[in-house]
């Protein structure tokens, strides 16, 4: 059952990081951050840092970084609902009891995700069966190598592919129709794949779940080289960054994260080894976009286009 964002972030501002971390870790001041001994590596010289202003501890021997809820999940073994519980209680809130309305949303994503899940994975086990060597041929182009297109689930969804019809076998009209991958086509009186004829990038959470998609046109007269997921109950453009998931847990020493504007730039850049990037799909940035980099990194690096929009977006970042 996910708890309500209101209730978590409640429990956040009552409660800073060093509070939470210092029950476990002695901490000294260090100009705005505090610092201590990892807890999650043997060292003698203090590398653990937790930073109260921007709401995260960051090991820099371990690579490990989070909230005060991933402390609990990650020094005592908890889960995620313990965590809450235990910090709710040491906040002075009274425990979150679920309504029915939060079990409905709760089963709504569960049903969103998985099949969103489904035609991932679907699109991606054709791409690698060799069934579309055009499209192997573009990746190929781009210097993308197998390893990108497993990491990052890359897939291809063909004109016919017919997976709407598999999808009924398990749910039904309304639930499908939910996960944004489909739309009525009132010439043809029928529901038509948005994603048809285009390469499939699975977009996903903070925590990893796909809750929306990308897809590229290898055709040069469509009219779009690049759709999105429309904005759903569950998912919105610009309260995401594509591959933050991952790249949250790959900070280097410098606490550097790589800010670029598209799905091909962060896998090009990933290849190389840079796995701290991340990428705002095009839009401007948002104050989303902007709280989540911050929320995670220390120094972020600017590599959006060099046009206005681009130039604005850079200007907003370090605004901040």
């Amino acid at each position: 059952m996910k708890y309500p964002k209101e209730y978590l972030e409640e429990i956040k501002l009552r409660l800073k990081v060093s509070q939470v971390v210092a029950k476990s870790v002695k901490l000294k001041k260090r100009g705005k951050e505090f610092i201590g001994l990892s807890p999650f590596s043997n060292e003698k010289t203090p590398s653990f840092t937790v930073n109260d202003e921007k709401g995260f501890y960051h090991c820099f021997s371990s690579a490990e970084h989070g909230n005060i809820f991933d402390f609990l999940m990650k020094t005592k073994n908890y889960k995620f609902g313990d965590a809450v519980r235990t910090l709710a209680a040491d906040a002075g809130m009274q425990p979150y009891r679920f309504t029915k309305q939060d079990e409905e949303k709760q089963n709504r994503w569960k049903i969103y995700n998985t099949i969103l899940e489904k035609y991932a994975n679907f699109c991606h086990e054709e791409l690698m069966l060799g069934k579309y060597p055009e499209v192997l041929a573009y990746l190929n182009k781009r210097k993308t190598t197998k390893n990108e297109i497993i990491f990052f689930k890359i897939g291809y969804a063909s004109a016919n592919n017919n997976f709407y019809e598999k999808l009924k076998e398990e749910f039904d009209e309304k639930q499908i129709n939910s996960s944004g991958i489909y739309y009525f086509d009132e010439r043809k009186k029928k529901y038509v794949d948005r994603f048809r004829n285009r390469i499939i990038f699975p977009v996903k959470s903070l925590n990893s779940s796909i809750f929306a998609l990308g897809g590229r046109t290898l055709s040069k007269t469509t009219f779009a080289k690049y759709i999105n997921s429309p904005e759903t109950e569950f998912y919105k453009k610009g309260n995401n960054l594509y591959n933050i998931n991952s790249a949250k847990e790959f900070t280097n020493n410098d606490d550097e994260v790589f800010i670029v504007e598209g799905y091909m730039d962060v896998i090009n850049l990933h290849k190389f080894g840079i796995k701290n990037v991340v990428a705002n799909l095009g839009t401007a940035m948002t104050e989303k976009q902007i709280d989540l980099i911050w929320r995670f990194f220390k120094n972020p690096i600017i590599c959006l286009d060099g046009d206005s929009s681009g130039q604005k977006a850079a200007l907003r970042v370090a605004e901040r």
